[in-house]
């Protein structure tokens, strides 16, 4: 049986109820991995820059294009900046966007033999790559989970579940990692992410149509 509802702003603490919201979720959203599109490391990479503040649809749509043209981490290397602004334009702040992709690259063959690096601390030395992006990138590329990442919507969720009541990602990292079975750290948070597209939005959650409902103590949101 499910556990009782909790009180508006009691906090979620058993590792019993963080079970139950992975349960509870993974029919929903069976496909565990990004909605990004990608065939080899570097093309993730460059999709998880671009994604920054962007709708992974709008990503995809542009990195249709890119991908076709450029082929290789040399490529990404040697393109020309203001070329390649122009072509990810629309993915939003596309100067910072184009200055780390391509930097990444130049980075990626001067000091690590033109592959990504398969380690966090490495994969950080990257323009560009925080916690979020280098979790992403190594669990996704490598199948190496080294923390849970934590966007707008693994953010939100955490917190309106009563999960965590801290506001910056790395904190909230660090306590869902201790919260969360390693096993379940990458699949945790892809779940949040999933939900948080479709039930648990930002501005007007549907909770009527949450299966956290009964658990939740941001119920009051409905």
């Amino acid at each position: 049986m499910p556990p009782p509802p909790r009180v508006v702003g009691e906090s979620v603490n058993q590792k019993g109820e963080i079970d139950l919201i992975i349960e509870r979720l993974k029919p929903l959203y069976p496909n565990e991995k990004t909605a990004l599109n990608w065939s080899s490391p570097f093309e993730l990479l460059t999709a998880v820059i671009l994604s920054a503040q962007c709708t992974d649809k709008r990503v995809n749509l542009v990195t249709e294009e890119l991908f076709r043209k450029y082929r290789s981490v040399a490529d990404y290397a040697g393109a020309d900046i203001h070329v390649f602004e122009s072509e990810v334009r629309s993915t939003g702040f596309f100067r910072n966007k184009t200055k780390n992709i391509i930097g990444s690259a130049r980075v990626i063959i001067e000091k690590f033999g033109g592959q990504i690096p398969k380690t966090m601390p490495e994969i950080l030395e990257l323009p560009g790559i925080a916690r979020k992006s280098a979790n992403i990138i190594l669990a996704e590329a490598y199948g190496v989970v080294e923390g849970v990442p934590v966007d707008t919507h693994v953010k939100r969720l955490t917190n309106r579940l009563g999960l965590t009541s801290k506001s910056d990602p790395v904190k909230i990292e660090d306590e869902m990692m201790k919260k969360v079975p390693r096993s379940d750290w990458y699949r945790f948070s892809t779940l949040l992410v999933y939900h948080g597209r479709a039930i648990c939005v930002a501005r007007k959650p549907k909770c009527a149509s949450c299966v956290l409902n009964d658990i939740c103590p941001s119920r009051a949101y409905a």
